[in-house]
Order: C-alpha cells, then structure tokens, then sequence
C-alpha cells in the first residue's frame, strides 16, 4: 500500500478517542430533560466517542474501506490492551503509603480505582462488540454509499452511515449490558437517548468533516472509491 503523509494521525486521533471514551464513560452525566422522553442521562462519553465516528467517516471517505477497516481493528486491539492493563493494575497490592487527602486508607484509594475504573466482564462484551458492529456498519455504508452517489452529496453519505452504526452500536451496547436487569421500556429510551444525540453530534460536525476530508483530499492527492473492495471485516489487504 502507498504511504500517505496524514494517515497515522488521523488513526491516532481515531484511536484515542475511542480508549478515552472507554475510561470516562464511568460518569453519567444529565443533560436535562427532554419533551417525550424525560431525563436526558447519558454517559461522558459521548463528549468523544462520536469524533471516533467522524474520524472513521474521515478514513473511509479518503482513504477507503480496507484502510478504514485496519485502523478499526487497531483500535479494537489498542482498546483491549488499555483495559488489560487497567484490570492488572487493579490486581496489585497497593503501597502501604498510597492515599490523598479524599482517602484515609489504602484500601479507600483501592477501592476508588476499581470503582472508577474497573469493567464488569458484561460490560466489556457489550462494549466491545458494539464498537465493532457500530464502526464496521458505519464504514461499509459509507463506501457503498459513495459509490452510489458518485461522490456527491457528502454529508447525506455522513449522516446515513452514522445514522446506522450508531444505532447498532447503541442497540447492541444495552441489550448486552442491561438485558434482564433493566425493564425493555427504560432500555429502548436509553437506546434513542443515545442514539440522538450521537446523529445531532454528527449533523452539527458536519462542517469540520467537510474541512478535514477536503484537506486530506488535497494533501494527499486521494479519493478513493472502494468498488473492487472486499467487504469482509476479516479480509486482509484490499
């Protein structure tokens, strides 16, 4: 494959935004109320974890699917090394000596650690597996997309690929994580909560996808179209 100047970095971007969107998402955050809905109560992470979105509509819109598809496999790899090493951190003993002025024991500050930044075993499952729905449907439809469009119209390709994998992503996340322990309506007001927000996040971001991806475009004297491209999530190469 060619070398292209900016493709490290916006897979570094996309990366990051992904394991960062891992560890806050810990915080539920309200954000008010909304008619028919009721309390807006989301996780932090949806601060960022739609840039991860954005960037991937990025990659694929220049550099095409299978490039797409390799860095969405690196994160995934990435994403599981960072929560390995939390898990083993919270494994070791802690320092006899190690608390702040919040804790008063070791064992406090333990407990904080793990509080703040352990994962169940359900979750991570649904995390995981919902990321690579999500980012795999997101990336597909997009390729597909431009083809059909010819190129054109750039954030109808934007919006409708996100507009799909994010409602995977949010559908497969609560039905692993809360299923059986969450009635079915609070799961599907969970589910449209956060799958609205996510598609407004990217409508509003259209803009700064249209600068980035006409940058890159110029930069690196690409635009691709993946119309002899196997789709397989786990192909190798083109």
């Amino acid at each position: 494959m060619p070398s292209y100047r900016f493709f490290s970095f916006v897979a570094s971007i996309f990366v990051t935004c992904l394991i960062i969107s891992n560890i806050i998402a810990v915080k539920l955050v309200s954000f008010g109320t909304l008619p028919f809905f009721g309390d807006l109560v989301l996780p932090a992470a949806v601060i960022i974890f739609p840039i991860s979105y954005i960037f991937g509509d990025v990659l694929t819109e220049v550099y095409g699917y299978s490039r797409a598809r390799q860095v969405i496999w690196i994160g995934f790899g990435c994403n599981l090394l960072a929560v390995s090493a939390i898990w083993m951190g919270g494994l070791l003993p802690p320092a006899q000596f190690w608390s702040a002025n919040v804790y008063q024991t070791p064992m406090a500050a333990q407990q904080a650690y793990e509080a703040i930044l352990g994962f169940t075993p359900r979750l991570l499952a649904a995390s995981f597996a919902a990321y690579l729905l999500g980012e795999f449907l997101n990336s597909f439809v997009l390729a597909k997309l431009k083809i059909l469009t010819n190129g054109r119209w750039l954030w109808m390709r934007t919006i409708s690929s996100t507009v799909v994998g994010q409602l995977a992503d949010s559908v497969l996340f609560i039905a692993i994580a809360f299923a059986g322990l969450l009635p079915a309506a609070a799961m599907v007001q969970l589910v449209l909560c956060q799958w609205l927000f996510k598609c407004a996040y990217e409508i509003l971001a259209t803009p700064l996808t249209y600068m980035v991806v006409n940058f890159l475009k110029r930069a690196e004297n690409m635009d691709h179209y993946d119309r002899d491209t196997d789709f397989s999530p786990l192909a190798v190469g083109s």
